[in-house]
């Protein structure tokens, strides 16, 4: 994969910035109001899946934005979605982070399940490091493990808005496994190698939802290539891919499906286990900062 200079990160946040096309009035407007209080200028923007919000302890805290204060923004109604913008520094770095996102199963629309990316876009970050808590359809996975995702299965049947064709001046759309970066995923490998724990490489299934999956479900997603299923992070990661913006994706493997001996799955139980991959997650999200500032 071709480097990627800071002069080409640098024009594609230009591009963002200088093309209010590209954004929502409402992610423009809620930029605007973080720029106000905030003054940093992020280059990297997180995304905290379910049971991830440890890792907001991470950044060294500097301003906390919930989105009820921006006009247009829906609520976060997800367990274990705090709902809001937490803004401060990771590794000496300004970083930007979404603590809770909007899912499609709550009714949102595309355009709104994707206010978050939109925002941080409009701040200027270059980078998205996005993370989920997802169930395990590879055998070989364990729970509390990671995934490193490489491309994904769309199923969420939900086409991109108006707002976000070509004729507004994004990129085409690009596919799947272009969007995931190459260069991201092969830092994150080093890094789990250095801390001794495992990550694996494979496609993540994003579904509408908000149930989890049937046997036959299971063994269907397993037969189309899928190795992590869940209800998010397809629509975030395509906007951003059509944005420019280079993208590092984790799944967290909350439990391993055995269509033959199906166990009953509860939100807590995918909470507890993302929680034991929190140092994991840390590690990587703290490598990607550092390997990239």
């Amino acid at each position: 994969m071709p480097a990627h200079s800071p002069s080409t990160e640098a024009t594609s946040a230009q591009a963002v910035l200088s093309n209010p096309s590209l954004i929502s009035r409402a992610a423009q407007s809620a930029a605007e109001q973080i720029a106000q209080a905030w003054p940093s200028r992020p280059r990297f923007g997180i995304i905290l899946g379910t049971g991830a919000g440890q890792l907001a302890g991470a950044i060294d805290r500097e301003a906390t934005f919930p989105y009820a204060n921006f006009a247009g923004f829906p609520h976060s109604t997800a367990l274990g979605h705090a709902g809001q913008f937490v803004c401060g520094q990771l590794q000496g770095q300004p970083v930007i982070a979404l603590h809770g996102r909007f899912h499609l199963y709550e009714g949102y629309r595309v355009d709104q399940s994707t206010l978050g990316v939109q925002t941080m876009a409009a701040l200027g970050i270059q980078y998205l490091l996005v993370s989920n808590a997802a169930g395990g359809i590879n055998p070989k996975f364990r729970s509390g493990e990671v995934m490193l995702i490489t491309s994904h299965i769309d199923l969420m049947f939900r086409p991109l808005p108006a707002m976000e064709t070509c004729s507004s001046g994004l990129r085409p759309e690009l596919r799947g496994d272009a969007a995931y970066d190459r260069e991201l995923i092969t830092q994150a490998e080093a890094c789990a190698r250095r801390h001794h724990f495992a990550v694996h490489r494979g496609t993540y299934c994003g579904l509408l939802g908000p149930n989890y999956e049937t046997r036959s479900e299971y063994r269907f997603l397993r037969r189309i290539g899928g190795d992590t299923v869940g209800m998010s992070t397809v629509p975030e990661v395509r906007l951003a891919a059509r944005l420019g913006l280079r993208v590092l994706g984790l799944s967290v493997v909350t439990n391993v499906a055995r269509p033959d001996a199906l166990d009953p799955t509860s939100g807590q139980e995918v909470i507890d286990a993302a929680q034991v991959a929190s140092p994991c997650l840390r590690a990587l999200f703290e490598n990607a900062v550092a390997v990239n500032s």
